[in-house]
């Protein structure tokens, strides 16, 4: 929740040409992860669980890579976004963690 809230503070100072462009993409990304998340644990069922963590993931990838464009592009406050890339890979770290412990139990 707290990467997703950064993610639109820093991208209201994106070029208003960006609002449907990497700005929409940006927040999509961000919100589906914890969303997925959330989803995934109101299963409550640990194979619908990792599946779910596995979108988040994948979902945090692309926001990694969005994260990654905005700053080549020189976009919005350069400290913000390091400071969201920051959350991403220890999003991504966590992730990587439950993910792991889940595969023992869901074999």
């Amino acid at each position: 929740m707290e990467l997703a809230a950064a993610v639109y503070r820093l991208t209201l100072a994106f070029p208003r040409e960006e609002t449907f462009g990497l700005v929409s993409q940006m927040r999509r990304s961000a919100v589906s992860i914890p969303s997925n998340i959330a989803e995934g644990h109101g299963r409550m069922n640990s194979r619908e669980l990792r599946r779910f963590l596995l979108i988040a993931r994948g979902s945090n990838c692309e926001l990694q890579t969005q994260l990654q464009l905005s700053i080549s592009l020189q976009y919005g406050d350069s400290k913000a976004i390091e400071a969201a890339l920051r959350l991403s890979n220890e999003l991504e770290n966590m992730l990587f963690a439950l993910l792991g412990r889940l595969r023992t139990t869901c074999v």
